[in-house]
């Protein structure tokens, strides 16, 4: 039982079918992986900013402490002439 040319033409049609299935699915699956990159890249500038933010914050409430401790001292210093 040999295949005839007909056969082979169908079997080829398949795989060539299905070859642009699959390449179509990989691609898709390419790009929600970039949209997920994305996203995660996005979430992390983010969060960068938010601790950026934060460390501001702090750096600018400790110079108004360090100024109020320069100032206590100045006074001291004051008071004691």
């Amino acid at each position: 039982m040999a295949l005839e040319q007909k056969d082979l033409e169908l079997i080829e049609r398949v795989i060539y079918k299905n070859g642009d299935d699959i390449a179509v699915s990989i691609g898709r699956s390419f790009e929600r992986l970039e949209e997920r990159i994305d996203a995660a890249e996005s979430r992390i500038y983010s969060r960068l900013a938010e601790i950026e933010d934060k460390i501001e914050a702090s750096r600018q409430e400790l110079a108004d402490k360090l100024g109020d401790v320069r100032e206590d001292i100045r006074n001291s210093m004051a008071d004691d002439k």
